[in-house]
C-alpha cells in the first residue's frame, strides 16, 4: 500500500470509513472512523514507524502500563488507538509509579535489546538510536548511548573537542558511578512528560516510546528532566512496589546525560552546556 494522507492510511489500515479528522501536531492527526477515533502519525520513515509500533506492543505485552493499541503500519505511517485525556492527579501518579515498576520488572533479554520485531536502527524522537546488545550496563551505556552522541555533537560543532574529554572521563568511571548491578529492565526509553498522557479513565498512558532493554533508573531520570506532574507521588508508588538501590538520587544526572546529549545534537548549545554541567557535577561529587 502507498498512501500520502492520514485519512486514507487510517481507512486502509483499519478497513473503516472515515468521518472526520483534525490535526493534533505537525505529524499527528486524529481521524474519526465508524468504530471510533484513531491517531495517525507520520513517523518519518518506515524504520521509525516499525520501531515505535514494536515498542508500543512490547510495553503493552507486559500488562503493566497502558499504551494505545497498534492498529497497523503503512510505510512511514503508524495508526494507533486514541487516548481520551483527563487531568493529572496524585492517585493516578501513585498508580503509575507502581505500574512503571511492573513494566521494568517484565525485563528484557539484554541491555540494548530491541523490542521483538523492532529494528536495530531505531529512534529517540527525531534522533537515530541504535539498539545494540551489550554486556554490563556501564560499558553498554558508555559505548552505545553517551559516546556516540558526544561524537555527533563535536562533529556538528555543538561541543568542542576539549569538552568531549569531560564525558570521556565520566564514561571511564561509569563502573564506580553506576551503583549496584541491575538486571535489564523493559524501558519506555523516552519518558519525558510529553509522552505521558493522563487519561480520563484515571490511568497514565504512555506514547512515543524509544523502547529497549536498559537500566530502570533511566526512565525515572527522564521523568524528572523536563518536569512531570506529581513526580514525588510517581516515585513513591514506584518505591512501594520496587525500592530503588541506595544512592539512586545521586545517579539521576548520570542517566540524564544521554537525553541531554540527544537534545544537544538536535537543538544546540544550550543543551550541550547543561550536559557539560551535569557531567562535571558527577565527576566532582565522586
Amino acid at each position: 500500500m502507498t498512501h500520502s494522507v492520514p485519512e486514507t492510511v487510517a481507512a486502509a489500515v483499519t478497513g473503516q470509513v472515515v468521518r472526520a479528522q483534525r490535526r493534533l501536531a505537525s505529524a499527528v492527526t486524529e481521524v474519526d472512523l465508524d468504530g471510533g477515533p484513531v491517531v495517525v502519525k507520520d513517523a518519518g520513515s518506515p524504520d521509525a514507524a516499525r520501531a515505535e509500533g514494536a515498542g508500543l506492543e512490547w510495553l503493552g505485552d507486559a500488562g503493566a502500563v497502558r499504551v494505545p493499541v497498534v492498529h497497523g503500519r503503512d510505510g512511514r505511517w503508524l495508526v494507533t488507538g486514541c487516548v481520551a485525556q483527563g487531568r493529572p492527579s496524585a492517585a493516578a501518579a501513585l498508580r503509575f509509579g507502581r505500574d512503571l515498576a511492573a513494566l521494568h520488572a517484565a525485563g528484557a533479554d539484554a541491555f540494548g535489546a530491541p523490542p521483538p520485531g523492532g529494528p536495530t536502527e531505531a529512534y529517540i524522537g527525531q534522533a537515530p538510536m541504535r539498539n545494540v546488545v551489550g554486556g554490563d550496563w556501564p560499558g553498554w551505556y558508555a559505548e552505545h548511548r553517551v559516546l556516540p552522541y558526544v561524537r555527533q555533537a563535536v562533529d556538528g560543532g555543538v561541543l568542542r573537542s576539549a569538552e568531549a574529554t569531560v564525558f570521556e572521563r565520566v564514561c571511564a568511571r561509569l563502573p564506580e558511578l553506576a551503583g549496584p548491578p541491575e538486571e535489564p529492565a523493559r524501558l519506555h526509553g523516552d519518558l519525558w512528560n510529553g509522552n505521558v498522557l493522563w487519561g480520563a479513565d484515571g490511568h497514565v498512558w504512555l506514547i512515543d516510546p524509544a523502547a529497549h532493554g536498559g537500566h530502570r533508573e533511566t526512565d525515572l531520570a527522564m521523568l524528572s528532566l523536563f518536569g512531570c506532574p506529581y513526580l514525588a507521588e510517581v516515585v513513591e508508588g514506584y518505591e512501594d512496589a520496587a525500592p530503588l538501590a541506595a544512592g539512586w538520587r545521586r545517579r539521576v544526572g548520570l542517566h540524564q546525560l544521554f537525553p541531554l546529549l540527544v537534545h544537544a545534537v538536535l537543538f544546540g548549545r544550550s543543551y550541550a552546556d547543561q550536559a557539560l554541567g551535569t557531567a562535571r557535577e558527577l565527576l566532582a561529587a565522586h
